[in-house]
């Protein structure tokens, strides 16, 4: 049964969100890492990575570091192109893919704006981040924010106005990669660079 890019969940109450705060991140990749033994992710390609820029020039260059996960935006291009309703968004806003519908055709690929789907090589379908949904309906954080060792990352219910996250955002001046698309990016950054992030190209790379 195709999805049409309906929402298949119950939980109108709740709106997923995650929240980096560049300044604490270190680029250790324990993140990335996380992710590749949480999902068992071949060696060749990456759910997410750490991007690495650097900026200025000798003795002043520095390197910014820019982790990159699924955005599982409010308007994902993804859900709406995919011709067999593979991918799908909850109503808790976390898109994902269902592996047994997938074909391969990468038309979600093609069409997100922030290259974080990839093919699998081992089954031939897309997958990509999922912000661990499976931990997160068993009362878990994902995988990365577990891991990461300067909780630089935060994952929560951003319509719980108690919670850790949406009261980080509320605080806090926030940022998103590609605002100008339209999609409604849900992964927020703290000290975004705009000059780096444009000289950033959204491919997976090997950490």
């Amino acid at each position: 049964m195709k999805n049409n890019g309906k929402r298949s969940s119950d939980r109108s109450g709740k709106r997923y969100a995650m929240l980096i705060d560049l300044r604490k991140c270190i680029g250790c990749n324990a993140c990335s890492l996380a992710c590749k033994s949480e999902y068992d992710v071949p060696l060749s390609v990456f759910r997410t990575w750490v991007k690495r820029v650097e900026k200025g020039k000798y003795p002043y260059a520095r390197e910014f570091f820019l982790p990159i996960v699924c955005n599982h935006c409010e308007n994902p291009i993804c859900v709406t192109v995919c011709p067999v309703g593979a991918s799908i968004q909850r109503e808790d806003g976390i898109v994902y893919i269902d592996p047994h519908r997938c074909i391969g055709c990468r038309y979600c690929m093609a069409s997100c704006p922030y290259g974080v789907r990839y093919i699998n090589p081992n089954l031939g379908i897309a997958e990509k981040c999922t912000w661990c949904f499976h931990r997160v309906d068993a009362g878990l954080d994902p995988a990365c924010i577990e891991a990461c060792p300067t909780q630089a990352m935060l994952f929560g219910d951003l319509h719980d106005p108690k919670s850790p996250i949406a009261r980080a955002v509320a605080e806090n001046a926030v940022q998103v990669i590609k605002p100008e698309i339209g999609t409604d990016p849900h992964a927020f950054y703290i000290g975004l660079d705009k000059a780096a992030v444009e000289t950033v190209s959204f491919e997976e790379e090997e950490p």
